[in-house]
């Protein structure tokens, strides 16, 4: 049998993420394959920076936890296809996944992915869903 955990420990799992990375992290967009992990050095073409909400998820329920507020860049950094993103917290990189269009069957998702320099930035979603169900 797998390991199985109440749909209260999943919610204060995910919940910690958000507490322990803080109010204030950084998004980076970025061109091809994700590092194999976290600790990893950065990779890809950085398109877009931007600064989170200070409250910057959802309260987890059910055993999942999306984003709050708006994720929005005005501005990108270079054109590109988004292919990957990192939370980060002064350099440190603490969430990674794969970027695609709603829909896609990315991690984070956009209503366009094909960004051109100076495009507004949109998320569209982002959820984190905890194993043990």
């Amino acid at each position: 049998m797998s390991l199985q955990l109440s749909t209260t420990v999943r919610n204060a799992t995910l919940d910690a993420i958000e507490s322990t990375i803080g109010t204030a992290p950084t998004l980076e967009v970025r061109t091809g394959a994700p590092p194999a992990n976290c600790a990893a050095a950065d990779s890809g073409t950085v398109l877009a920076t931007m600064t989170l909400p200070s409250d910057w998820m959802a309260a987890a329920a059910s055993g999942a936890k999306g984003l709050s507020g708006t994720w929005q860049d005005a501005s990108a950094d270079a054109a590109g296809t988004a292919a990957h993103f990192r939370i980060k917290v002064s350099g440190t990189c603490h969430i990674q996944g794969t970027c695609t269009v709603s829909g896609g069957g990315g991690d984070l998702t956009f209503d366009n992915a094909v960004f051109t320099v100076g495009q507004q930035i949109n998320i569209t979603g982002f959820t984190i869903t905890a194993g043990g169900a």
